[in-house]
Protein backbone atom coordinates (compact mmCIF):
# COMPACT_ATOMS: atom_id res chain seq x y z
CA UNK A 1 0.00 0.00 0.00
CA UNK A 2 3.02 2.17 1.00
CA UNK A 3 4.52 1.50 -2.66
CA UNK A 4 1.18 2.35 -4.04
CA UNK A 5 1.06 5.55 -2.46
CA UNK A 6 4.70 6.87 -3.30
CA UNK A 7 4.41 5.59 -6.66
CA UNK A 8 1.06 7.69 -7.38
CA UNK A 9 2.97 10.86 -5.27
CA UNK A 10 5.80 10.44 -8.46
CA UNK A 11 3.15 10.74 -11.13
CA UNK A 12 1.22 13.77 -9.88
CA UNK A 13 4.74 15.37 -9.53
CA UNK A 14 5.48 14.50 -12.87
CA UNK A 15 2.03 15.75 -14.28
CA UNK A 16 2.33 19.09 -12.88
CA UNK A 17 5.00 20.85 -14.45
CA UNK A 18 3.04 20.05 -17.95
CA UNK A 19 0.00 21.80 -16.51
CA UNK A 20 0.52 24.88 -18.33
CA UNK A 21 1.07 22.53 -21.54
CA UNK A 22 -2.14 20.95 -20.72
CA UNK A 23 -4.09 24.11 -20.81
CA UNK A 24 -2.28 25.59 -23.86
CA UNK A 25 -3.64 22.56 -25.71
CA UNK A 26 -7.03 23.15 -24.88
CA UNK A 27 -6.87 26.93 -25.70
CA UNK A 28 -5.44 25.76 -28.99
CA UNK A 29 -8.30 23.28 -29.69
CA UNK A 30 -11.21 24.74 -28.02
CA UNK A 31 -13.79 27.95 -28.76
CA UNK A 32 -15.20 29.40 -25.70
CA UNK A 33 -18.35 29.83 -26.46
CA UNK A 34 -20.36 33.16 -25.03
CA UNK A 35 -23.61 32.32 -24.32
CA UNK A 36 -24.79 35.57 -22.81
CA UNK A 37 -25.07 38.88 -24.35
CA UNK A 38 -26.62 40.56 -27.16
CA UNK A 39 -25.77 40.83 -30.67
CA UNK A 40 -27.70 44.78 -32.04
CA UNK A 41 -27.82 44.62 -35.75
CA UNK A 42 -27.94 48.16 -36.51
CA UNK A 43 -27.68 49.81 -40.41
CA UNK A 44 -24.79 51.43 -41.87
CA UNK A 45 -21.82 49.17 -41.46
CA UNK A 46 -18.50 50.14 -43.07
CA UNK A 47 -17.71 48.31 -46.80
CA UNK A 48 -14.91 45.97 -46.30
CA UNK A 49 -13.94 46.22 -49.95
CA UNK A 50 -13.15 49.94 -50.31
CA UNK A 51 -10.54 50.25 -47.23
CA UNK A 52 -7.39 50.84 -49.19
CA UNK A 53 -9.31 53.68 -51.14
CA UNK A 54 -9.22 56.61 -49.01
CA UNK A 55 -7.08 58.69 -46.86
CA UNK A 56 -8.32 61.25 -44.48
CA UNK A 57 -6.32 64.56 -42.89
CA UNK A 58 -7.70 67.76 -41.31
CA UNK A 59 -5.70 70.63 -40.02
CA UNK A 60 -6.69 70.33 -36.61
CA UNK A 61 -5.74 67.47 -34.36
CA UNK A 62 -6.75 67.19 -30.46
CA UNK A 63 -5.50 64.94 -27.94
CA UNK A 64 -8.27 64.66 -24.87
CA UNK A 65 -5.93 63.70 -21.19
CA UNK A 66 -10.20 62.30 -20.29
CA UNK A 67 -9.34 59.42 -22.62
CA UNK A 68 -6.41 57.70 -20.08
CA UNK A 69 -8.37 56.65 -16.85
CA UNK A 70 -5.83 57.52 -14.09
CA UNK A 71 -3.74 60.18 -16.12
CA UNK A 72 -3.21 63.47 -14.63
CA UNK A 73 -2.09 65.88 -16.80
CA UNK A 74 0.65 68.79 -16.51
CA UNK A 75 0.93 70.43 -19.56
CA UNK A 76 4.13 71.37 -20.79
CA UNK A 77 3.65 73.25 -24.49
CA UNK A 78 1.96 76.46 -24.67
CA UNK A 79 0.19 77.92 -27.53
CA UNK A 80 2.69 78.78 -30.64
CA UNK A 81 4.92 75.91 -29.82
CA UNK A 82 6.20 73.95 -32.87
CA UNK A 83 6.24 70.42 -31.91
CA UNK A 84 6.75 67.32 -34.09
CA UNK A 85 4.85 63.97 -34.22
CA UNK A 86 6.07 62.38 -31.17
CA UNK A 87 7.35 65.15 -28.87
CA UNK A 88 5.06 65.75 -25.44
CA UNK A 89 2.44 67.03 -24.84
CA UNK A 90 1.59 66.59 -21.34
CA UNK A 91 3.30 64.24 -18.45
CA UNK A 92 1.18 62.59 -15.54
CA UNK A 93 1.80 64.23 -12.08
CA UNK A 94 1.67 61.49 -10.37
CA UNK A 95 4.29 59.39 -13.14
CA UNK A 96 6.14 62.27 -14.37
CA UNK A 97 7.77 59.20 -17.49
CA UNK A 98 4.24 58.66 -18.73
CA UNK A 99 3.84 61.46 -21.26
CA UNK A 100 0.98 61.48 -23.97
CA UNK A 101 2.71 62.74 -27.27
CA UNK A 102 1.79 64.45 -30.23
CA UNK A 103 0.19 62.77 -33.32
CA UNK A 104 1.65 65.06 -35.72
CA UNK A 105 3.95 67.87 -36.59
CA UNK A 106 2.55 71.35 -36.32
CA UNK A 107 1.74 73.90 -34.06
CA UNK A 108 -0.18 74.17 -31.13
CA UNK A 109 -3.22 76.22 -31.56
CA UNK A 110 -4.69 76.13 -28.27
CA UNK A 111 -4.53 74.61 -24.56
CA UNK A 112 -8.57 74.60 -23.30
CA UNK A 113 -9.42 74.29 -19.96
CA UNK A 114 -12.86 74.02 -17.90
CA UNK A 115 -13.79 74.52 -14.47
CA UNK A 116 -11.01 74.68 -11.99
CA UNK A 117 -8.49 75.02 -14.84
CA UNK A 118 -9.17 71.58 -15.39
CA UNK A 119 -7.30 70.64 -19.07
CA UNK A 120 -9.66 69.49 -21.82
CA UNK A 121 -7.71 68.86 -24.28
CA UNK A 122 -4.81 70.26 -26.98
CA UNK A 123 -5.25 71.29 -30.21
CA UNK A 124 -2.63 71.14 -32.89
CA UNK A 125 -2.55 72.71 -36.54
CA UNK A 126 -1.02 70.23 -38.70
CA UNK A 127 1.65 71.00 -41.41
CA UNK A 128 0.87 69.53 -44.31
CA UNK A 129 3.64 66.84 -44.61
CA UNK A 130 4.23 65.35 -40.98
CA UNK A 131 7.77 65.48 -38.99
CA UNK A 132 8.71 62.86 -37.05
CA UNK A 133 11.10 63.14 -33.91
CA UNK A 134 13.70 60.16 -34.44
CA UNK A 135 13.95 58.14 -31.26
CA UNK A 136 16.78 56.04 -32.34
CA UNK A 137 17.95 52.42 -33.82
CA UNK A 138 16.69 50.00 -31.13
CA UNK A 139 18.60 46.47 -30.93
CA UNK A 140 14.83 44.90 -29.28
CA UNK A 141 17.17 41.56 -28.24
CA UNK A 142 19.07 43.75 -26.13
CA UNK A 143 16.97 45.88 -24.19
CA UNK A 144 15.69 45.26 -20.72
CA UNK A 145 12.30 45.57 -19.74
CA UNK A 146 12.60 48.78 -18.28
CA UNK A 147 14.54 49.52 -20.81
CA UNK A 148 11.18 48.83 -23.36
CA UNK A 149 8.89 50.46 -20.64
CA UNK A 150 11.03 53.62 -20.49
CA UNK A 151 11.05 54.25 -24.16
CA UNK A 152 7.16 53.24 -24.46
CA UNK A 153 6.45 55.66 -21.92
CA UNK A 154 9.05 58.54 -23.26
CA UNK A 155 7.30 58.38 -27.03
CA UNK A 156 3.57 58.27 -25.53
CA UNK A 157 2.88 54.68 -26.39
CA UNK A 158 2.58 53.36 -23.20
CA UNK A 159 -0.57 55.12 -22.19
CA UNK A 160 -2.37 52.82 -25.20
CA UNK A 161 -1.90 49.92 -22.05
CA UNK A 162 -4.58 49.63 -19.56
CA UNK A 163 -4.41 47.29 -16.36
CA UNK A 164 -7.18 45.79 -14.37
CA UNK A 165 -7.21 45.99 -11.83
CA UNK A 166 -9.22 49.69 -11.97
CA UNK A 167 -9.42 50.25 -15.80
CA UNK A 168 -6.67 52.85 -15.43
CA UNK A 169 -3.23 53.18 -17.64
CA UNK A 170 -0.66 50.62 -16.52
CA UNK A 171 2.45 51.59 -14.11
CA UNK A 172 5.60 51.37 -15.91
CA UNK A 173 6.97 49.98 -12.29
CA UNK A 174 4.88 46.97 -12.36
CA UNK A 175 5.13 43.17 -13.52
CA UNK A 176 1.91 41.90 -15.05
CA UNK A 177 1.24 38.65 -14.33
CA UNK A 178 -0.14 38.12 -18.10
CA UNK A 179 -1.00 40.14 -20.83
CA UNK A 180 -4.65 40.06 -22.52
CA UNK A 181 -4.95 41.29 -26.01
CA UNK A 182 -8.29 41.12 -27.83
CA UNK A 183 -8.27 40.76 -31.71
CA UNK A 184 -11.26 41.68 -32.38
CA UNK A 185 -14.66 43.91 -31.60
CA UNK A 186 -17.94 42.95 -31.33
CA UNK A 187 -19.82 46.27 -30.79
CA UNK A 188 -22.40 47.02 -33.22
CA UNK A 189 -21.37 48.29 -36.14
CA UNK A 190 -17.38 47.88 -35.14
CA UNK A 191 -14.50 47.94 -37.66
CA UNK A 192 -13.27 44.65 -38.37
CA UNK A 193 -9.39 44.44 -37.35
CA UNK A 194 -8.43 41.58 -39.95
CA UNK A 195 -9.00 44.90 -42.52
CA UNK A 196 -6.72 47.25 -40.59
CA UNK A 197 -4.27 44.56 -39.78
CA UNK A 198 -4.16 43.50 -43.33
CA UNK A 199 -2.63 47.16 -44.91
CA UNK A 200 1.11 46.83 -45.87
CA UNK A 201 3.55 46.82 -42.81
CA UNK A 202 0.97 46.12 -40.35
CA UNK A 203 0.97 42.78 -40.21
CA UNK A 204 4.85 43.04 -39.08
CA UNK A 205 4.34 45.95 -36.64
CA UNK A 206 1.42 43.56 -35.11
CA UNK A 207 4.05 41.17 -34.83
CA UNK A 208 6.37 42.85 -33.22
CA UNK A 209 4.37 44.73 -31.20
CA UNK A 210 3.31 41.40 -29.66
CA UNK A 211 6.85 40.40 -29.06
CA UNK A 212 7.66 43.91 -26.87
CA UNK A 213 4.72 42.59 -25.07
CA UNK A 214 6.09 39.27 -24.21
CA UNK A 215 9.12 40.56 -22.89
CA UNK A 216 7.05 42.83 -20.08
CA UNK A 217 5.08 40.42 -18.51
CA UNK A 218 6.46 37.04 -16.13
CA UNK A 219 3.29 35.47 -17.63
CA UNK A 220 2.18 34.88 -20.99
CA UNK A 221 0.89 37.16 -23.79
CA UNK A 222 -2.96 35.95 -24.74
CA UNK A 223 -4.26 36.85 -27.77
CA UNK A 224 -8.29 36.61 -28.30
CA UNK A 225 -9.25 36.14 -31.45
CA UNK A 226 -12.52 35.52 -33.20
CA UNK A 227 -13.29 31.93 -34.65
CA UNK A 228 -14.10 33.57 -38.18
CA UNK A 229 -10.57 34.75 -37.77
CA UNK A 230 -8.43 34.15 -40.83
CA UNK A 231 -5.89 36.45 -41.05
CA UNK A 232 -2.13 34.44 -40.58
CA UNK A 233 -0.68 37.52 -38.32
CA UNK A 234 -3.99 36.59 -35.76
CA UNK A 235 -4.39 32.75 -36.23
CA UNK A 236 -0.45 32.31 -36.32
CA UNK A 237 0.90 34.98 -34.12
CA UNK A 238 4.27 33.74 -32.48
CA UNK A 239 5.12 34.35 -28.60
CA UNK A 240 1.58 34.83 -27.49
CA UNK A 241 -1.08 32.21 -26.14
CA UNK A 242 -4.23 32.56 -28.75
CA UNK A 243 -7.79 31.61 -27.32
CA UNK A 244 -10.56 31.64 -29.99
CA UNK A 245 -14.18 33.00 -28.77
CA UNK A 246 -17.74 32.71 -30.41
CA UNK A 247 -20.54 34.54 -29.20
CA UNK A 248 -22.29 37.93 -29.57
CA UNK A 249 -21.17 41.27 -28.14
CA UNK A 250 -19.40 41.71 -25.80
CA UNK A 251 -16.96 38.61 -26.74
CA UNK A 252 -14.74 41.09 -27.80
CA UNK A 253 -14.13 42.90 -24.65
CA UNK A 254 -11.04 41.94 -23.27
CA UNK A 255 -12.29 42.02 -19.31
CA UNK A 256 -14.94 38.95 -20.89
CA UNK A 257 -11.99 36.94 -22.72
CA UNK A 258 -9.53 37.53 -19.65
CA UNK A 259 -12.37 36.74 -17.21
CA UNK A 260 -13.10 33.22 -19.24
CA UNK A 261 -9.22 32.45 -19.62
CA UNK A 262 -7.64 33.33 -15.95
CA UNK A 263 -9.20 35.68 -14.14
CA UNK A 264 -7.39 38.52 -11.78
CA UNK A 265 -7.39 37.58 -8.19
CA UNK A 266 -6.78 40.23 -5.38
CA UNK A 267 -3.03 41.23 -5.61
CA UNK A 268 -2.73 40.77 -9.10
CA UNK A 269 -2.22 43.07 -12.01
CA UNK A 270 -2.38 42.57 -15.72
CA UNK A 271 -2.34 44.52 -18.53
CA UNK A 272 -4.65 44.55 -21.74
CA UNK A 273 -4.29 46.41 -25.12
CA UNK A 274 -6.95 46.38 -28.39
CA UNK A 275 -4.98 44.53 -30.98
CA UNK A 276 -4.74 48.09 -33.02
CA UNK A 277 -3.28 49.73 -30.41
CA UNK A 278 -0.36 46.98 -30.81
CA UNK A 279 0.50 48.14 -33.52
CA UNK A 280 1.95 51.67 -32.31
CA UNK A 281 4.74 49.64 -29.84
CA UNK A 282 5.55 47.56 -33.43
CA UNK A 283 5.71 50.61 -35.78
CA UNK A 284 8.15 52.32 -32.97
CA UNK A 285 10.62 49.39 -32.73
CA UNK A 286 10.66 49.03 -36.55
CA UNK A 287 10.34 52.66 -37.79
CA UNK A 288 12.22 54.49 -35.02
CA UNK A 289 9.15 56.86 -34.99
CA UNK A 290 5.92 57.48 -33.06
CA UNK A 291 2.99 56.55 -36.09
CA UNK A 292 -0.68 56.83 -34.10
CA UNK A 293 -2.43 56.21 -37.89
CA UNK A 294 -5.37 54.19 -37.68
CA UNK A 295 -8.58 53.10 -40.24
CA UNK A 296 -10.98 54.77 -39.06
CA UNK A 297 -14.67 53.12 -40.09
CA UNK A 298 -17.45 55.80 -40.71
CA UNK A 299 -20.43 54.17 -39.90
CA UNK A 300 -24.34 54.66 -38.80
CA UNK A 301 -27.74 54.87 -40.78
CA UNK A 302 -27.27 58.55 -41.67
CA UNK A 303 -24.30 58.41 -43.50
CA UNK A 304 -24.79 57.99 -46.73
CA UNK A 305 -23.80 54.29 -48.05
CA UNK A 306 -20.58 55.44 -50.52
CA UNK A 307 -19.37 57.22 -47.56
CA UNK A 308 -19.62 53.98 -45.53
CA UNK A 309 -15.91 52.87 -45.37
CA UNK A 310 -12.59 53.05 -44.01
CA UNK A 311 -10.19 55.97 -44.02
CA UNK A 312 -7.02 56.28 -43.18
CA UNK A 313 -6.72 58.54 -40.66
CA UNK A 314 -4.58 59.29 -37.52
CA UNK A 315 -5.26 59.81 -33.74
CA UNK A 316 -7.01 62.67 -32.55
CA UNK A 317 -7.96 64.02 -36.15
CA UNK A 318 -11.08 66.36 -36.89
CA UNK A 319 -13.85 64.73 -38.13
CA UNK A 320 -15.61 67.60 -39.68
CA UNK A 321 -14.84 67.02 -43.56
CA UNK A 322 -15.12 62.96 -42.69
CA UNK A 323 -19.04 63.64 -41.84
CA UNK A 324 -20.06 66.51 -44.05
CA UNK A 325 -21.96 64.96 -46.11
CA UNK A 326 -24.31 63.83 -43.12
CA UNK A 327 -24.42 66.50 -42.05
CA UNK A 328 -25.53 68.49 -45.47
CA UNK A 329 -27.78 65.31 -46.57
CA UNK A 330 -30.16 64.74 -43.39
CA UNK A 331 -32.75 66.48 -42.47
CA UNK A 332 -32.68 64.81 -39.36
CA UNK A 333 -31.01 65.81 -36.08
CA UNK A 334 -28.35 63.90 -35.74
CA UNK A 335 -25.78 62.52 -33.11
CA UNK A 336 -22.30 62.09 -34.04
CA UNK A 337 -20.15 59.99 -31.50
CA UNK A 338 -16.57 58.39 -31.71
CA UNK A 339 -16.55 54.82 -30.78
CA UNK A 340 -19.48 52.77 -31.13
CA UNK A 341 -22.78 53.45 -30.25
CA UNK A 342 -22.64 51.47 -26.59
CA UNK A 343 -19.81 52.97 -25.45
CA UNK A 344 -18.69 55.88 -27.62
CA UNK A 345 -17.97 59.46 -26.56
CA UNK A 346 -20.91 62.11 -28.24
CA UNK A 347 -19.18 65.16 -30.21
CA UNK A 348 -19.99 67.82 -32.34
CA UNK A 349 -20.38 67.89 -35.94
CA UNK A 350 -16.41 69.23 -35.95
CA UNK A 351 -15.26 67.10 -33.46
CA UNK A 352 -12.13 64.90 -33.03
CA UNK A 353 -11.36 61.38 -33.02
CA UNK A 354 -10.64 60.34 -29.62
CA UNK A 355 -7.79 58.47 -28.83
CA UNK A 356 -8.99 54.49 -28.47
CA UNK A 357 -11.51 54.87 -31.24
CA UNK A 358 -11.44 53.61 -34.50
CA UNK A 359 -15.12 54.00 -35.46
CA UNK A 360 -17.29 57.04 -35.98
CA UNK A 361 -20.72 56.18 -35.58
CA UNK A 362 -23.69 58.57 -37.11
CA UNK A 363 -27.56 57.94 -35.96
CA UNK A 364 -30.34 60.48 -35.56
CA UNK A 365 -31.23 61.90 -31.94
CA UNK A 366 -34.86 61.28 -32.59
CA UNK A 367 -36.13 64.36 -30.55
CA UNK A 368 -37.94 65.03 -33.49
CA UNK A 369 -39.58 61.67 -33.70
CA UNK A 370 -43.73 61.60 -31.95
CA UNK A 371 -44.57 57.83 -32.24
CA UNK A 372 -48.71 57.32 -31.13
CA UNK A 373 -48.71 55.90 -27.83
CA UNK A 374 -45.22 56.98 -27.38
CA UNK A 375 -42.38 54.60 -27.76
CA UNK A 376 -44.34 50.94 -26.89
CA UNK A 377 -45.96 51.15 -30.39
CA UNK A 378 -45.78 48.02 -32.00
CA UNK A 379 -44.19 47.73 -34.75
CA UNK A 380 -42.22 45.44 -36.69
CA UNK A 381 -39.15 47.86 -37.81
CA UNK A 382 -38.51 47.98 -33.81
CA UNK A 383 -35.17 46.05 -32.26
CA UNK A 384 -37.33 44.04 -28.78
CA UNK A 385 -35.02 42.03 -27.04
CA UNK A 386 -38.10 40.91 -24.36
CA UNK A 387 -40.20 40.61 -27.55
CA UNK A 388 -42.04 43.48 -26.23
CA UNK A 389 -42.83 44.33 -30.11
CA UNK A 390 -43.38 41.84 -33.15
CA UNK A 391 -40.51 42.33 -34.37
CA UNK A 392 -38.83 39.58 -32.52
CA UNK A 393 -39.90 37.62 -35.23
CA UNK A 394 -38.44 39.10 -38.07
CA UNK A 395 -35.12 39.27 -35.84
CA UNK A 396 -35.67 35.27 -35.87
CA UNK A 397 -35.94 34.42 -39.46
CA UNK A 398 -33.89 37.29 -40.93
CA UNK A 399 -30.56 38.95 -39.83
CA UNK A 400 -32.48 42.28 -40.20
CA UNK A 401 -30.38 45.41 -39.72
CA UNK A 402 -32.12 48.01 -37.43
CA UNK A 403 -32.59 51.69 -37.90
CA UNK A 404 -32.37 53.19 -34.14
CA UNK A 405 -32.27 56.69 -32.60
CA UNK A 406 -30.49 57.70 -29.79
CA UNK A 407 -33.59 58.46 -27.57
CA UNK A 408 -33.50 55.93 -24.02
CA UNK A 409 -37.63 55.11 -24.87
CA UNK A 410 -38.45 55.14 -21.28
CA UNK A 411 -37.94 56.88 -18.04
CA UNK A 412 -35.52 56.65 -15.37
CA UNK A 413 -36.55 54.66 -11.97
CA UNK A 414 -34.81 53.68 -8.58
CA UNK A 415 -35.19 50.28 -9.18
CA UNK A 416 -32.72 47.14 -10.43
CA UNK A 417 -35.20 44.50 -12.04
CA UNK A 418 -33.58 41.13 -11.01
CA UNK A 419 -31.74 39.08 -13.32
CA UNK A 420 -32.53 41.54 -16.30
CA UNK A 421 -28.66 42.59 -16.60
CA UNK A 422 -27.36 39.03 -16.15
CA UNK A 423 -29.06 38.01 -19.70
CA UNK A 424 -26.64 40.03 -21.46
CA UNK A 425 -23.49 39.75 -18.94
CA UNK A 426 -21.62 36.45 -19.79
CA UNK A 427 -18.59 37.24 -17.03
CA UNK A 428 -19.05 35.22 -13.62
CA UNK A 429 -19.90 38.06 -12.13
CA UNK A 430 -23.27 39.33 -10.66
CA UNK A 431 -23.80 42.96 -12.18
CA UNK A 432 -26.38 43.78 -9.99
CA UNK A 433 -25.07 43.28 -6.96
CA UNK A 434 -21.85 44.77 -7.92
CA UNK A 435 -23.43 48.00 -8.93
CA UNK A 436 -25.38 47.61 -5.60
CA UNK A 437 -21.89 47.58 -4.02
CA UNK A 438 -20.20 50.27 -6.01
CA UNK A 439 -23.25 52.90 -4.59
CA UNK A 440 -22.60 51.87 -1.44
CA UNK A 441 -19.22 52.14 -1.52
CA UNK A 442 -18.50 49.01 0.15
CA UNK A 443 -14.93 47.84 -0.83
CA UNK A 444 -14.71 44.22 0.79
CA UNK A 445 -18.10 43.36 -1.10
CA UNK A 446 -16.86 45.18 -4.34
CA UNK A 447 -13.65 42.59 -4.01
CA UNK A 448 -15.92 39.68 -3.15
CA UNK A 449 -17.99 40.75 -6.35
CA UNK A 450 -15.05 40.89 -8.98
CA UNK A 451 -14.62 44.83 -9.16
CA UNK A 452 -10.57 44.09 -9.98
CA UNK A 453 -11.56 42.20 -13.52
CA UNK A 454 -14.07 44.75 -15.11
CA UNK A 455 -14.05 47.91 -16.96
CA UNK A 456 -17.21 50.45 -17.94
CA UNK A 457 -17.39 48.74 -20.72
CA UNK A 458 -18.64 45.82 -19.66
CA UNK A 459 -21.15 47.20 -18.65
CA UNK A 460 -22.83 48.82 -21.67
CA UNK A 461 -24.99 46.04 -22.75
CA UNK A 462 -26.87 46.03 -19.33
CA UNK A 463 -27.19 50.07 -19.51
CA UNK A 464 -28.79 49.10 -23.31
CA UNK A 465 -31.27 46.59 -21.67
CA UNK A 466 -31.83 48.81 -18.46
CA UNK A 467 -35.37 49.07 -17.75
CA UNK A 468 -34.84 51.68 -15.27
CA UNK A 469 -32.37 53.84 -17.64
CA UNK A 470 -29.46 53.98 -15.12
CA UNK A 471 -26.19 55.49 -16.38
CA UNK A 472 -23.85 51.90 -15.24
CA UNK A 473 -20.62 52.69 -17.19
CA UNK A 474 -20.88 56.32 -15.26
CA UNK A 475 -21.16 54.45 -12.15
CA UNK A 476 -18.69 51.94 -12.69
CA UNK A 477 -16.50 54.73 -13.35
CA UNK A 478 -16.76 56.69 -10.41
CA UNK A 479 -16.31 53.25 -8.66
CA UNK A 480 -13.42 52.24 -9.85
CA UNK A 481 -11.87 55.96 -9.73
CA UNK A 482 -13.10 55.67 -6.05
CA UNK A 483 -11.33 52.46 -5.46
CA UNK A 484 -7.96 53.59 -7.06
CA UNK A 485 -7.49 57.09 -5.11
CA UNK A 486 -8.36 54.44 -1.61
CA UNK A 487 -6.53 51.77 -2.73
CA UNK A 488 -3.40 53.28 -4.33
Amino acid sequence: MQDFFYKRYLFIQILLPLQDYFLTIIFMTTIIKIRNGLAINLEGKAELTLCDSVSYKSEFYAIFPDDFPGFVPKICVKPGDRVLAGTALMYDKNRPEIKLTSPVSGTIELVNRGEKRKLLNVIIKADKENEYLNFGEKDLKSMTPEEIKSLLAETGIFAFIRQRPYAVIANPKDIPRDIFVTGFCSAPLAPDFEIQLNNAGESDAFQTGLTVLAMLTSGKVYLGICNTAKLPCLKEAKNVEIVTFEGPHPAGNVSVQLNHIKPVNKGEIVWTMNASDVSFIGRLFLHEKVVLDRLVALTGSEVPKNDRTYYHSTVGVCLEDMVKNCTEQSQKHLRYTSGNVLTGTQIPSNGFLHAFDNQVTVIPEGDETHDFLGWITPGFDKFSMNRSFPAFIVQALTKKAYKMDARIKGGRRAMIMSNEWDKVFPMDIHPEFLVRAILSKDIEKMEDLGIYEVAPEDFALCEFVDTSKMELQAIVRQGLDWLYKELS
